[in-house]
């Protein structure tokens, strides 16, 4: 049931309960595996859009967190039989393990519509409809609070220690595994530090340079990091933030974020390298976006999505800051932007943006 009133059916799957969450939509025909451990999809219930989700299994091998993020999963069709030279288990058994309760059998694309057309509404997975008083007052009483800090690492953990290139300081917002994937199999010694890490405590370390990570929520309400990471920006350490971490570094400088009608979640979104005239595919996975507003006169918006024109990515000249709303490091989606990767470990090597 949605905020709106509206009903949809369908059959009690995984570790069904009452649940209260925030109802978003992906497209992505594959990567059911990586998107239910995503942080990002922490507080929300998930919605398919593909008609099948998990004929060819999972495999944990493709774990982007330690565990499944979301609060719900709704689906039109849950496979029980799936077929894959990796694959370990069926999703459902992977649900009812992490405790989350899905739905199968829904008109997704008729839930869908009414997204798009409405916007992102709160809802409730229930196995009673009776009382619709009832579970309105459920519905308008959700709140997400302090996302971030529930899915952050809780202490600093280091990766690649046999690495023998750049040192990099990563912010864990919510990080997916491949951010750190990409970053050691590139020579990298990778520190991940909590979100609650003070900007002096990253500086006295003197890391070749700083990622700010993906995570959930509403950028706006991380005051405290927003702070830490203009003390970081005043530094001058070389910085590339993905996603949240975009959005944190548009507030920290003056500039404004603002949540989307329905975001962008999927694994097939154009964006356009303004300076290249050279468009290519993203992942992507937000409710909130930079509006372009407030931001500094050194900062450039050098990306946007070719379907809304919203801001996909900004250069901050003077500073060795970069910034994307998509996801480079993808997982599941294309791999088309991993480059910038490399173009933030040159910077990091030479103190300068170069594109």
């Amino acid at each position: 049931m949605l905020e709106d009133g509206s009903v949809y059916e369908g059959t009690a799957r995984g570790d069904f309960k009452e649940t209260a969450c925030e109802i978003v939509f992906n497209t992505s025909m594959t990567g059911y595996v990586e998107i239910l451990t995503d942080p990002s999809y922490a507080g929300q219930g998930v919605v398919m859009t593909y008609p099948m989700i998990g004929n060819y299994g999972i495999s944990r091998e493709d774990f982007e967190s330690e565990r499944l993020q979301p609060s719900a999963f709704i689906v039109h069709e849950l496979s029980s039989d799936p077929s894959n030279f990796r694959c370990t288990d069926t999703i459902e058994n992977l649900l009812k393990e992490y405790n989350i309760p899905c739905i199968s059998g829904v008109d997704t694309r008729a839930v869908v519509k009414k997204l798009r057309e409405s916007g992102t509404m709160r809802g409730v997975l229930t196995s009673d409809i009776g009382d619709r008083e009832r579970l309105m007052d459920v519905i308008k009483s959700f709140r997400q609070i302090d996302l971030v800090g529930s899915v952050t690492a809780k202490q600093t953990k280091v990766y690649g220690e046999e690495n023998t290139g750049a040192e990099i300081a990563l912010m864990d917002f919510g990080t997916k595994r491949n951010i750190i994937n990409n970053l050691v199999k590139r020579n990298c010694i990778v520190t991940v530090y909590p979100s609650f890490t003070s900007a002096d405590e990253i500086i006295k370390t003197s890391p070749d340079g700083i990622m700010l990570s993906n995570g959930p929520g509403d950028p706006s309400e991380c005051v405290d990091i927003i702070k830490e990471i203009k003390k970081l920006y005043d530094y001058g350490i070389p910085t590339f933030a993905i996603c949240l971490g975009h959005q944190l570094m548009a507030l920290a400088n003056g500039g404004e974020t603002e949540r989307m009608k329905y975001g962008h979640r999927g694994a097939n979104h154009p964006v356009k390298f303004l300076n290249e005239d050279r468009t290519y595919l993203s992942s992507q996975n937000h409710g909130y976006m930079v509006n372009g507003k407030g931001l500094p006169d050194n900062a450039e918006i050098n990306c946007i999505n070719v379907n809304d024109k919203t801001v996909e990515g900004i250069v901050y000249h003077g500073k060795p800051v970069f910034t994307v709303q998509f996801h480079p490091e993808a997982n599941a989606g294309p791999r088309d932007t991993a480059f910038l990767f490399d173009r933030f470990l040159k910077m990091a090597a030479e103190g300068r943006y170069d594109d």
